[in-house]
């Protein structure tokens, strides 16, 4: 019924991106999608899948009220895994965020659930959530996530206070229960932060590179913020070297959010939602170098 949310790439061929996407219901409840693009001109839509590629989980599991895809990793040519943030209503907090797992041995046209428990359950160091991954395959796997076990309330809403961690899985399935903090939100006076959004990470010639949303109190919605780092281990913050704003007016004048970062058809393509967490759908920029 509405929204294409957390747009998130894997290069099918040369010819073909698809977009994993998160798409609600009438009832605000996401499940995954996707959207088949133009590598050379991702403006250009090829295709589209014609129902959710899973359902929510069954009542009481950590995804009964949505799941949206986050990162997809190809282990061969036919098997991918998708790692994806399950929603879960809370009675005393509004809610948890945890990690679930799905695999496709089709080279994704069809996916089937890893389980009804998240692959990264709560834990006493991050309680209320542990999502928002992005996992590479570097050997071993390598997940740069977003964690935390608190909440901040802005203008009386209760909104998450969570920053980003590191860590490594043999196996992509198992992990540790909690990782390392590899950028802390700023609580400093002169800083209003309280989170962090979605960390997309990638790696080429000059080194690691990592764009995230970065949500500050004074304005009420998400930032685009970026990161460096020789090892994908260390970062520095260079946020003003972001290089995408909100626009003047239209679908992201007021937010912008989720970008994934790909290399296709010889440019540097960026996805990404504006207002209001992806509701008029997916934008698109191109890397320009000055």
């Amino acid at each position: 019924m509405s929204h294409a949310m957390i747009p998130t790439p894997l290069l099918l061929n040369e010819s073909v991106i698809r977009l994993f996407v998160g798409c609600c219901d009438a009832n605000g409840v996401g499940r995954p999608a996707w959207i088949d693009v133009d590598a050379n001109n991702p403006l250009k839509v090829l295709g589209r899948s014609s129902q959710p590629l899973f359902d929510i989980g069954r009542p009481g599991s950590f995804d009964d009220n949505g799941a949206l895809p986050l990162s997809v990793v190809r282990l061969s040519p036919t098997r991918l895994y998708m790692y994806y943030v399950g929603f879960e209503l809370g009675v005393k907090i509004r809610y948890r965020l945890l990690t679930g797992l799905a695999i496709s041995d089709d080279n994704g046209d069809t996916w089937q659930r890893q389980g009804d428990a998240p692959i990264l359950e709560r834990s006493a160091a991050e309680l209320y959530f542990r999502c928002g991954p992005q996992v590479i395959k570097d050997g071993d796997f390598r997940m740069w996530y977003i964690a935390g076990s608190e909440w901040t309330s802005v203008n009386g809403k209760d909104l998450p206070v969570y920053e980003v961690r590191h860590m490594r899985s043999a196996d992509g399935i198992h992990w540790p229960v909690a990782g390392e903090t590899v950028l802390a939100v700023d609580q400093s006076s002169a800083s209003d932060e309280h989170g962090f959004g979605r960390p997309w990470v990638y790696q080429d010639a000059q080194g690691w590179h990592m764009y995230y949303s970065l949500r500050r109190k004074s304005l009420g919605a998400y930032r685009i913020g970026y990161a460096s780092s020789a090892d994908g281990q260390t970062w520095q913050r260079h946020d003003e070297a972001a290089g995408l704003p909100v626009s003047e007016h239209g679908f992201d004048d007021h937010a912008i959010m989720y970008a994934a970062v790909i290399e296709a058809g010889g440019k540097t393509w960026c996805f990404y939602n504006g207002n209001n967490f992806g509701e008029a759908g997916v934008g698109v920029a191109c890397r320009v170098d000055a």
